[in-house]
């Protein structure tokens, strides 16, 4: 998959949760048929890879051991990947990552960014597949406490570039890391406000950039009714679809959404407009090596 990560056109990662409890369709696709047929239809709308997650890492969510997790994903990810659909596993978890691998996922999107599983490393060098390193301070039910910054932007840069010097420390390639910078996760509504409209000093690291900003409650915020209540995570997506198309034009290399089908006709009626990726396309940024080494010597 090292041509879908150096990918000069926009990657759409479609949101597939089986899981009951996450924080915008939890329980829809828990049942391994529904799964799967939800992420053929996610592929059909264009999204070039569905991000198969079974564990929700909403603010606040218990975690779940291993093996339910594995037991909610490798069904799914096996059918996917035998109907023809590229499929990233969404786990912080070395083991399930190695077993999804193995059952056909291509990419590993991990939230804590190698720091929950120190092994997750050398699953992804060993695998020899793209890795996408979040931004992350730590499990769900701390997500709150540790929201504290003095320059959110730097601070996000500055922990991400350390984390993409620990995986080329271990030999993890330099084409296949991602970076991500963890909207809602130890952030709050202003903290992601600033990172959307900051990005290029997170590209500066030299990795292509996926931006996850869907349905997620600052969105909901923004949009609250006159009495204050947030506008609920359904009607959230005419704002993802807006910061999604921000981000990609201030040079994110992909978008992870929930509406597959909204976000790429709002892309195809962007592109047709000739209007210019402002960050540039990933063969034009610094490398990551390099990006990452000025970070550490900061």
């Amino acid at each position: 998959m090292t041509d879908l990560v150096r990918a000069s056109a926009p990657v759409v990662m479609g949101v597939l949760n089986v899981t009951p409890d996450s924080f915008s369709d939890g329980g829809r696709y828990a049942d391994v048929a529904a799964a799967v047929a939800h992420g053929v239809r996610l592929r059909a709308d264009g999204a070039a890879l569905v991000d198969v997650g079974g564990e929700s890492t909403r603010p606040g969510a218990d975690r779940v051991d291993a093996e339910t997790e594995s037991a909610r994903v490798l069904p799914v990810v096996r059918e996917l990947t035998a109907a023809g659909v590229p499929v990233s596993i969404d786990t912080t978890r070395a083991r399930v990552a190695e077993a999804a691998l193995a059952a056909g996922a291509v990419v590993v999107n991990d939230v804590s960014g190698g720091l929950a599983d120190p092994d997750m490393a050398r699953v992804v060098r060993d695998a020899d597949c793209p890795w996408v390193l979040m931004h992350w301070r730590g499990h769900s039910r701390r997500m709150s406490e540790l929201a504290s910054y003095r320059d959110v932007v730097a601070e996000v840069r500055a922990e991400l570039g350390e984390r993409v010097a620990a995986a080329l420390a271990v030999g993890v390639s330099e084409n296949r890391l991602i970076i991500d910078p963890g909207l809602g996760f130890a952030k709050t509504a202003a903290h992601n406000w600033q990172l959307s409209t900051r990005l290029p000093e997170l590209l500066d690291l030299g990795c292509p950039l996926l931006f996850a900003a869907s349905r997620k409650s600052y969105l909901g915020q923004l949009l609250a009714g006159p009495d204050g209540t947030p506008r609920p995570t359904g009607g959230r997506e005419a704002a993802t679809v807006a910061t999604s198309l921000l981000a990609i034009a201030a040079g994110a290399w992909g978008v992870r959404v929930h509406d597959v089908r909204a976000t790429v006709d709002a892309l195809a009626v962007w592109q047709a407009t000739g209007a210019p990726r402002l960050g540039g396309t990933p063969e034009s940024r610094p490398s990551v090596r390099a990006g990452s080494d000025r970070q550490v010597r900061r």
